[in-house]
């Protein structure tokens, strides 16, 4: 263990150093926009030690194999976007090269004698698990004919299935995912056992095996048909709009329009990992591929390690809150719901954003608190030459959202579509930059596009290993709440845990979302709290009055399970920033979480208030019917929604941080507290205070927040004074 900490301990110190020396000129921010090897390697190092990953010797048997896999994977599933085939035929094939590339790239136990090496049990444990993978392609006609009538070699090739997803979840993401799909697996079997409150009729094993994985209910259901039709084409897109050198564009060009700010790296690091976070649905990912950038410049500039390390962390988590690309949970999220990806798009533009810009207010303050400046403009260089050395960058994102919300492809024609626009721009972009350059095209350059293609292929099959896993595992526990009924049961339990009371039941669920999330996923852990307590939330919603779109419970769900990413003391993404910002990673957490204490409040505020996620109104009868949902459709309207959520955010952001102008007292705290719900949750003033309409709501919020200014204002004067 030592040694793997010495390993790591290098990567850390090899990324930090290149981090420093690639910003510490000015002169070298406009000269490429295309990363460097070593760096690229560097990162992906790290990543992999903090995921678990082999590390095989590049041109190694072992390294080819692995490469030649993932990169079939990708081409299997570009495949089937232009030749359709059987749904479970799909999510055949990509569950067996999930677990394939699982035991090859994951080992048994995170040893440093196994780091580079498959064992011959890895390959027995891959030939079976594979197989039972490719059982329901092989038996499919036989599977359909005996329904319900299981033969003794079903029942065996759906306990390995079942074994082999549990196992490829505990290598991939550890015991906590696989744990409590063990929970759910003994609750259906021994049901009759449990106490009266959540006994179930007895589940036998052919019947638990049949809903588990011989029909599309459990381990094949939607979660894998999900990651298999939607999700890969956009990992894979973000993979190679990556390779292709967008991430070190994005973090230039932050750095350079803002690097001369107060607080001006971080700030950058705030717009980079936002960008970011458009192509990447990975806040590991995120952090590593920003932090090692924009943390070594926070910390020269005055910002302490921890929090340095902490607005990496925020601003990486929260990127998977950024449309177009939102991570699985997202995709999984539109097809529970019935909805197109577009409209769930829709409705998370807003919230994101105002997480986003607010994240920006709570590094200004803290700029502000300590007195940190930015960089001297004059050695920043000129912003403009960066933006248009890689424009063709932005061109293929924005061909993604045209798509997407304008022309209204489904999320799978629109993907593909802008992979194969990613692919062409990487094939011409080398030639181009040279033949503007008025350097020699040679067959090296020529060629680089291609390597950089299939490169980022291989490097998109590996980033959906966790996500197969995730929502393979996850299946069994969707298996589980169908099969048992839980969710009744459970609504039950959490009405009289609550009495009722809806603000309880949310509590409880976003507390439950945040320890879950400790261990789990995002994927899994939206998964399970989506199957869960989603209906428990609409129908005790209903019981209280409120008419809630079921959207707004599972968007609930989604934004806690993305917090779950920095909460200590397991936060992953924690570790990864303090490891670059040489701070405690506890304290990263806790310095993090507290920065998105308003990413928390979001939840509640546009489960009150629909109009934050663009529903005007809900059709009282159908609630959960997205047909009858009316959404807002005045820009003017939803320009003074976005502003005053904006103000709310940015009261509750000073109130929490303790600084607005200056440092504000307790009676200004209290004022800016008042402005939250004027702004937020202008329906419930209008109906508790009797205000005619909303807009006089919205005011009423501007003016408390600007007589909490002027008072700011005086005492800043006041304190001049008296130096004076």
């Amino acid at each position: 263990m030592k040694k793997e900490h010495n390993l790591k301990k290098e990567y850390l110190e090899d990324i930090e150093e290149k981090g420093a020396n690639d910003f510490s000129e000015a002169s070298k921010l406009d000269k490429s926009t295309i990363p460097s090897e070593k760096h690229a390697t560097s990162e992906e190092k790290l990543i992999n030690e903090l995921e678990g990953q082999r590390d095989f010797k590049p041109g190694s048997f072992n390294y080819k194999f692995v490469s030649l896999v993932a990169f079939s994977w990708s081409i299997f599933q570009l495949w089937v976007v232009v030749h359709p085939i059987n749904d479970v035929f799909l999510r055949s094939f990509h569950l067996a090269f999930a677990v394939l590339l699982s035991y090859s790239l994951y080992p048994i136990i995170k040893a440093k004698s196994l780091r580079n090496k498959i064992t011959w049990y890895d390959i027995v444990f891959t030939i079976v698990g594979v197989g039972g993978a490719l059982y329901k392609w092989y038996a499919y006609n036989e599977l359909a004919m005996r329904s319900g009538a299981w033969t003794q070699l079903d029942i065996v090739m759906g306990v390995i299935v079942v074994i082999t997803v549990l196992e490829i979840a505990r290598r991939v993401m550890g015991l906590p995912l696989p744990i409590v799909a063990i929970v759910f697996l003994l609750y259906d079997y021994f049901g009759p056992y449990m106490p009266d409150l959540i006994a179930h009729k007895a589940d036998h094993l052919p019947i638990l095996m049949g809903q588990m994985v011989l029909t599309t209910e459990g381990i094949y259901g939607v979660p894998l048909g999900v990651s298999a039709s939607y999700v890969f084409l956009f990992v894979l897109f973000g993979a190679l709009l990556d390779r292709a050198g967008a991430g070190e564009y994005f973090i230039k060009l932050a750095y350079t329009l803002l690097g001369r700010f107060d607080g001006g790296p971080a700030k950058a690091s705030v717009a980079a990992s936002g960008l970011m976070g458009m192509i990447s649905g990975s806040s590991i990912a995120n952090t590593v591929t920003v932090g090692t950038f924009t943390i070594p410049l926070m910390k020269r500039l005055g910002f302490p390690s921890h929090k340095a390390a902490a607005v990496e962390v925020s601003a990486s988590v929260n990127g998977q809150l950024m449309p177009p690309i939102m991570g699985a949970a997202a995709f999984i999220m539109a097809e529970f719901l019935g909805l197109s990806y577009t409209e769930v798009i829709f409705a998370a533009f807003l919230p994101a954003f105002v997480c986003y810009f607010s994240l920006f207010f709570i590094v200004h303050l803290e700029a502000k608190k300590q007195g940190i400046k930015g960089e001297d403009p004059k050695v920043l260089g000129r912003a403009w030459p960066i933006f248009i050395k890689g424009i063709h960058f932005i061109i293929p994102i924005l061909y993604l959202m045209y798509t997407l919300i304008i022309l209204r492809q489904s999320a799978q024609s629109a993907a593909f579509n802008a992979i194969v626009l990613m692919m062409l721009i990487m094939v011409i972009q080398k030639p181009i930059h040279a033949f503007i350059k008025k350097e020699g095209i040679t067959q090296a350059i020529l060629i680089s596009g291609f390597i950089d293609i299939g490169q980022g292929m291989i490097n998109g099959a590996k980033a959906m290993i966790p996500i197969a896993a995730a929502t393979a595992v996850a299946g069994i526990i969707v298996g589980s709440v169908t099969l048992t009924g839980i969710g009744l049961i459970l609504t039950e339990v959490i009405a009289q845990l609550s009495h009722g009371y809806i603000i309880l039941v949310l509590l409880f669920t976003a507390i439950t979302s945040l320890i879950l999330g400790m261990g789990l996923p995002t994927t899994a852990n939206y998964i399970v709290m989506a199957s869960l307590t989603a209906p428990v939330i609409m129908n005790l919603a209903a019981h209280n009055g409120y008419v809630i779109p079921m959207l707004a419970a599972h968007m609930f769900v989604f934004y806690f399970g993305i917090l779950a990413d920095d909460t200590p003391p397991v936060g992953l993404a924690a570790y990864a920033a303090a490891g670059i910002a040489k701070a405690d990673p506890v304290k990263t957490g806790l310095q993090g979480f507290f920065y998105d204490i308003r990413t928390g409040l979001l939840p509640f505020m546009f489960f009150f208030n629909n109009k934050l996620l663009m529903i005007a109104s809900v059709d009282k009868l159908n609630p959960d019917d997205p047909t009858k949902w009316v959404w807002v459709s005045n820009p003017l309207e939803i320009g003074i929604i976005f502003i005053s959520a904006l103000l709310g955010m940015f009261a509750f952001t000073s109130a929490t941080q303790g600084w607005f102008v200056t440092k504000v007292n307790t009676i200004e705290r209290l004022l800016l507290i008042c402005v939250i719900p004027f702004a937020m949750q202008p329906q419930l003033i209008v109906n508790h205070l009797h205000y005619p309409n909303e807009y006089l709501s919205y005011l009423t919020a501007f003016a408390i927040y600007f007589l909490v200014y002027l008072m700011q204002k005086m005492k800043v004067k006041r304190a001049k004074t008296l130096r004076v």
